[in-house]
């Protein structure tokens, strides 16, 4: 019998619209050398790791008469070429051009007949670079049965490696009325699961969100009745169209900030934000008074064992944060950022950012996964979703190619005309900031505003003498910092 859609899965795939594609990307850059990297490549690859994560062969199927949940079933006419894509820029193959590809790209819904998924294999880069774009629909990565493609795509060494014996041939597909019968076969088995599986998918559209009151209900309603989030520009529901900006900069930054000023180098990644969020309402000339604050929700891995559990060794949970954009000085925003994340880190349940950075394959992809997941069910009342991942400090190679950069692409949300992602790589630090196109047509003078931000906090470092954090730093062997 093949597997059923969960309830929280039937939600995002009910809610999805032309303008809310709920699907998570990954720009990554590599440097080729010689090791041949190519289109016929990154194929070949595929094709040998696919095997590591079976749903990405899968497609969902709807029940006739919708008498309980989709099911996922392989594709009978799976074809990795049309998932995995060729494109190229023209010249001059700028970052700039990069990204205009990417805001497009992330523009158009992923086919819903087919395993929701695609790769795009960019050339023409400056300096004979090449990129990789992936892109995975929400309901594909939970962390449980599925991880994000990307996770198991890269290795910590150029390799080469055995390839990985694969005769998969897909299964028969099931018949109309093979899958009325499962259907009720599982109604007769636990019927009251079934009833609140429909729930879930009449609460998902809006029809039923007030009678379903268990976690699928609350998805529901988070996506169609979300509470008022304090007033700022953000709040608007989008348009089909995105723009992306990528920003890039020094892990050492982050570090030097923190060893004057204590507390982690998450705080000091949120409190850059802060800066740069504050830096450009004041471009559009809109009022950043004392005390004005946003609400930003932040979702952090945990180690609790009352919530499902993951492949990944950690659970993601929302955590809500006021960013002090009415704040002028930037060493008081970071203490009261490091304030408003230090009940988190109290709980004992926090997981450390070197256990993150440890989880083998490049874990991050999935990590911004599953934080869109809980950002979808938790967003209610904010105006803001950040996600941070922190990444391996060392290489890492996409068949024998070096990733050189990272960059995480958010989706938007129904309410949000902008997103932010951050993960952590190799010495760097690597934002991707997703808007809407038209609601914020200045969203490139943002990424602007994170550079200046940061360079704000580094020269307050260098005008303060050190002194010990305040209990809240934790560092691993190679240097990865909660």
């Amino acid at each position: 019998m093949s597997e059923r859609l969960r309830g929280a899965d039937l939600a995002l795939l009910s809610a999805e619209t032309g303008r809310t594609p709920m699907h998570n990307a990954t720009l990554e850059i590599f440097e080729p050398g010689e090791s041949g990297f190519d289109y016929e490549a990154l194929i070949a690859h595929i094709e040998d790791r696919i095997t590591f994560v079976p749903r990405y062969r899968q497609a969902v199927r709807q029940v006739p008469g919708r008498l309980a949940n989709p099911v996922w079933v392989d594709d009978p006419d799976f074809d990795l070429a049309y998932h995995v894509r060729r494109s190229a820029l023209p010249r001059p193959g700028t970052l700039d051009q990069l990204r205009e590809l990417t805001a497009r790209i992330m523009s158009r819904r992923l086919d819903p007949s087919r395993p929701l998924w695609e790769v795009y294999f960019v050339e023409g880069l400056e300096g004979g670079r090449v990129a990789v774009l992936s892109k995975s629909h929400q309901v594909l990565v939970d962390g449980i049965a599925t991880v994000d493609l990307g996770q198991v795509l890269l290795d910590v060494d150029p390799g080469p490696r055995h390839l990985v014996p694969d005769d998969w041939m897909p299964a028969e597909e099931p018949s109309g009325t093979s899958l009325v019968l499962d259907a009720l076969a599982d109604t007769a088995r636990d019927p009251l699961s079934a009833v609140t599986s429909v729930q879930g998918a009449a609460g998902a559209v809006g029809k039923a969100a007030g009678a379903v009151l268990n976690r699928f209900g609350a998805i529901a309603g988070a996506l169609s009745n979300r509470r008022p989030a304090p007033d700022s520009p953000f709040n608007v529901d989008p348009s089909e169209q995105r723009r992306v900006v990528l920003v890039r900069t020094a892990l050492k930054d982050y570090r030097r900030v923190r060893r004057v000023h204590g507390g982690t180098v998450n705080d000091v990644i949120l409190a850059t934000l802060t800066g740069a969020v504050r830096a450009w309402l004041m471009t559009r000339a809109e009022s950043v008074g004392s005390g004005r604050r946003i609400k930003a929700l932040v979702p952090m891995s945990v180690i609790d064992e009352e919530l499902e559990p993951t492949s990944l060794g950690s659970q993601v949970i929302g955590h809500k944060v006021d960013l002090p954009i009415g704040e002028a000085s930037p060493v008081i925003r970071l203490h009261q950022v490091s304030y408003a994340l230090k009940a988190h880190s109290e709980t004992g349940n926090a997981v450390a950012a070197d256990r993150i950075a440890g989880v083998a394959g490049f874990a991050p992809t999935t990590f911004h996964a599953l934080g869109s997941r809980v950002a979808v069910e938790e967003s209610q009342g904010v105006n803001l979703v950040i996600t941070n991942v922190p990444g391996p400090q060392f290489p890492m190679f996409m068949a024998g190619a070096e990733m050189v950069e990272t960059y995480p692409v958010p989706p938007l949300q129904p309410g949000f005309a902008l997103a932010i992602g951050v993960t952590s790589y190799d010495g760097g630090v690597y934002y991707g900031i997703t808007a809407d196109r038209d609601i914020l047509p200045d969203v490139d003078v943002l990424g602007q505003c994170v550079r200046e931000a940061l360079d704000e906090l580094v020269d307050s470092a260098s005008d303060s003498r050190p002194r010990a954090p305040r209990g809240r730093k934790r560092a691993d062997r190679d240097g990865a910092d909660k």
